[in-house]
C-alpha cells in the first residue's frame, strides 16, 4: 500500500475461522488453495485495517493470523526498534477468531483495545489476557450507540446486530438472533465519508438497512453461500444459521437484500473456507456482475 493520505481500508484477512485452506479440511476449496497452480490464493483469518494518512492504523478484529498478517502488509511493520503503526485495536465479538490475536499484541507495546462490556468481561474471565500490560495496553469499554474516537479524525460507532454467544460459551442450545453487545457491527465516519464493518451478522433487519443505505462502503459477513452447504458437502453438521451468519443466497440472504441498496462499495469478507465463491463460477459471477466484490488478503479499498 503506498504511504499517502485519505481514509482507506487494509483487508488483513477475508476467511472466517479457521482459514483457506483450514489446517484439517480436503474440501474442494481447501485441495485448491493447497495448489499454487490454481489460482485460488490462501486467505487468513477476518481482520480489517484502516488508516487516514497511512501511518496509524486501526484493526478490526485481531485474528490469530495477526503476526503473518503485519509481516504481509509493509504499512504495519515497525517503523523504528520498537514501534508499530497500530494505534488502536476494535473486537466485534468473542470468538477465537476475532480475539484470540490481541495475545500476540502482548510485547509491551502502547496500544488501546476497544470493546463492549459483554466482550470485555469474556476477556475479564479468561486470566491468559492478563498478558496485556496495562502499563501500555488501554481497554475502552464502549456503549451502543456512544460515538468515539477510533483514530485521530476518524469517529466509530458500534451497534448490535443479529448474531450469538462464542461457540465456547454455549450451554445447550443458544439463542440464534440475540442482539446485545456480544455481536456488534462498527460505523467508521471520516472526511465526510461512512463505511460499516460487519463480519458477523445472522439476519438484516429494517434497522439495520436503514443504517447502511447510503454507505460510501460496507465489508459484510460472507460466511456461507448455501445455509446448508457444510452439511451437503459433509464436512460440518451446522447450518449457517446455526453458526450466527446468514447466507448470501436465498430470498432471505444478504445478497437479496443487499443488492436493493445504495451502497458504493459491497464486499463480502469472513468467508468460510467452503464458500465456492472463493474459486472462479456461477456462484462468485453473480455476485460480480451485480457488483459486489470478494473480498481476499491485502486487498486495498479506497473510500473516496
Amino acid at each position: 500500500m503506498t504511504d499517502s493520505s485519505g481514509f482507506r481500508g487494509l483487508v488483513l484477512g477475508a476467511a472466517a475461522g479457521g482459514g483457506l485452506p483450514q489446517w484439517n479440511c480436503g474440501c474442494r476449496n481447501c485441495r485448491l488453495a493447497r495448489d499454487p497452480a490454481s489460482g485460488v490464493r490462501p486467505q487468513s483469518q477476518s481482520s480489517l485495517a484502516v488508516s487516514l494518512d497511512g501511518h496509524s492504523w486501526a484493526v478490526l478484529n485481531a485474528s490469530p493470523d495477526i503476526r503473518q498478517q503485519i509481516i504481509d502488509n509493509s504499512a504495519l511493520h515497525p517503523k523504528a526498534l520498537r514501534d508499530s503503526p497500530i494505534k488502536s485495536v476494535l473486537i466485534t465479538n468473542g470468538d477465537i477468531d476475532h480475539l484470540a490475536g490481541l495475545l500476540i499484541l502482548r510485547e509491551k507495546q502502547p496500544l488501546e483495545i476497544f470493546v463492549t462490556a459483554a466482550i470485555a468481561e469474556i476477556i475479564d474471565d479468561n486470566p491468559v489476557f492478563r498478558a496485556l500490560d496495562p502499563t501500555f495496553v488501554k481497554r475502552h469499554t464502549i456503549t451502543l450507540e456512544q460515538p468515539f474516537s477510533l483514530l485521530p479524525g476518524v469517529e466509530a460507532r458500534l451497534f448490535a446486530v443479529p448474531g450469538k454467544v462464542p461457540l465456547f460459551m454455549e450451554n445447550g442450545e443458544p439463542e440464534l438472533q440475540l442482539e446485545g453487545e456480544q455481536t456488534v457491527g462498527v460505523e467508521l465516519i471520516a472526511e465526510g465519508k461512512r463505511v460499516y464493518y460487519i463480519p458477523g451478522c445472522a439476519h438484516i433487519s429494517d434497522s439495520l438497512i436503514a443504517r447502511i443505505d447510503g454507505a460510501d462502503a460496507l465489508f459484510f459477513d460472507g460466511t456461507v453461500f448455501t445455509d446448508d452447504e457444510m452439511i451437503t458437502l459433509g464436512v460440518g453438521q451446522k447450518t449457517g444459521q446455526r453458526m450466527g451468519h446468514m447466507a448470501i443466497s436465498g430470498p432471505d440472504g444478504s445478497f437479496a437484500a443487499l443488492s436493493k441498496l445504495d451502497i458504493a462499495k459491497k464486499i463480502y469478507v469472513h468467508i468460510n473456507n467452503t464458500n465456492p465463491i472463493w474459486r472462479a463460477g456461477p456462484e462468485r459471477d453473480m455476485l460480480e456482475a451485480s457488483g459486489f466484490q470478494i473480498g481476499y488478503d491485502g486487498m486495498e479499498i479506497d473510500f473516496d
